[in-house]
């Protein structure tokens, strides 16, 4: 791996892939979801903070948008707090579907047991599981943990919620299917309606890199000083990442980015370098199987110049 290298240098690196491809065309934004269809697709942001807080952006940075299924990394790590990484792997499982997010497929095939929680199946069991006695303590305990991996005070977007809680009838049909095979650990409409709001959330470029820093640095948040989650517990989470942290193209992400990844359909995505850094890059279009196509490659260029990937030692 490179050396660092100094802080114009990370900022001008920052500007140049910026410039290269904040307006690429290609991709749309996800249309299933009212909101996020609205959303101005020339909208892009990239930004990168260190294992020791420095922040580098380029872009809207400071554009909130829908968090997505990248909220599933925030609830994963709480997860692992609660009841430990064997027990997730046993419950909710390691391994990549194969199949689109929200496939009902890879459900069927695994008498439905969800393979991971990175994937909708995987994510509203991951929120059964928590320890929380009821749904306002069960969402609650979600968003700290999306304030604290962020070190900003997130908030739902009632708007965002709106959209999605009344088209989510395909997730409240995975619910049901987990209930039924005793893979979803509280009512199944409850695991919907809290995994629902936590895709709800506005985050910011900067917020994501925030929380790739923090895995990053060992689940210490470089912002705020906050032990936010044990560093035992970040090699399991950056372990599902790479599985399944771009769905169905997560092969091809480690083939040719080499970094633990997650995207969400609100054209989010975030790399973590271990030790190093944390990338986080924006805009709505979205190829075939979710994932931003401006930021995919941003965040490709990045670690490419900075020497980044893990497999490249």
């Amino acid at each position: 791996m490179n050396s660092m290298p100094n802080t114009t240098e990370l900022q001008a690196l920052v500007d140049e892939t910026y410039t290269l491809f904040h307006s690429l065309p290609g991709g749309e934004n996800a249309s299933y979801i009212p909101y996020l269809d609205s959303v101005p697709s020339a909208l892009s942001a990239l930004v990168v903070v260190t294992a020791d807080g420095q922040v580098f952006q380029a872009g809207q940075s400071d554009y909130g948008f829908a968090i997505e299924s990248i909220s599933k990394v925030a609830t994963l790590g709480l997860l692992m707090e609660d009841v430990g990484p064997e027990e997730v792997r046993e419950k909710i499982g390691a391994e990549p579907t194969g199949l689109p997010f929200n496939s009902v497929l890879a459900l069927c095939e695994h008498q439905d047991k969800p393979l991971s929680p990175l994937v909708n199946a995987g994510a509203m069991a991951s929120v059964s599981l928590l320890n929380a006695q009821s749904p306002e303590e069960r969402w609650s305990r979600i968003l700290d943990m999306q304030r604290k991996l962020t070190a900003n005070e997130i908030v739902l977007s009632d708007e965002i919620n709106e959209s999605e809680q009344t088209t989510n009838f395909h997730n409240r049909g995975i619910a049901w299917l987990l209930y039924a095979a005793g893979n979803c650990f509280c009512d199944p409409m409850e695991a919907c309606e809290v995994y629902t709001r936590q895709c709800s959330t506005l985050v910011t470029c900067k917020d994501l890199a925030a929380m790739s820093a923090t895995l990053a640095n060992k689940g210490v948040n470089p912002i705020s000083g906050e032990q936010v989650l044990s560093a035992k517990n970040i090699p399991h989470i950056l372990a599902e990442m790479t599985m399944e942290g771009l769905y169905d193209y997560s092969g091809d992400w480690a083939f040719e980015v080499g970094l633990p990844g997650k995207s969400g359909v609100g054209g989010g995505i975030l790399a973590v370098a271990p030790g190093k850094l944390g990338i986080a890059a924006f805009s709505p279009p979205l190829d075939e199987s979710g994932n931003s196509v401006r930021a995919q490659r941003m965040i490709a260029h990045v670690v490419k110049s900075l020497g980044l990937n893990i497999y490249s030692s």
